[in-house]
């Protein structure tokens, strides 16, 4: 049965030829280098965990557990430590209308945060109109 190959990408082979080197010269089992596993987790974050650990002969998951590891420490790094919340730069606008019996009518237009006492404001104009 004829195997074709799929094209791997210059980044992955050069890292697959590095690997060779080392696997050719420590002997079997034994533990690879950080320095191939943070390239092998770059390498995944670019052309995905199956791609990199297939064509590295890697452990997927433990592929795996390292780029979602270094994916959790650097969004923890990242975490903002200070956000400012600032009013909207519009303030809204109110209108109070009041119309008497006797056709008085008093208009209060302004612009504020704070909704205003509108009843106080209505007892003191029948105070005045009296």
């Amino acid at each position: 049965m004829n195997r074709q190959h799929s094209w791997i990408p210059e980044p992955i082979a050069q890292l697959q030829r590095q690997l060779e080197q080392i696997r050719s010269t420590q002997p079997p089992r034994s533990r690879l280098p950080e320095s191939v596993w943070a390239a092998a987790v770059e390498l995944a974050r670019q052309h995905g965990i199956y791609r990199v650990a297939h064509s590295l002969r890697l452990d997927y998951m433990g592929l795996k557990k390292r780029l979602n590891g270094m994916t959790s420490v650097q969004k923890s790094s990242t975490k903002t430590a200070f956000v400012e919340l600032t009013p909207p730069s519009t303030i809204p606008e109110c209108v109070i209308e009041f119309e008497s019996a006797g056709g008085g009518k008093m208009r209060i237009q302004w612009k504020t945060t704070v909704p205003p006492d509108w009843a106080s404001l209505l007892r003191a104009w029948r105070e005045t109109a009296g």
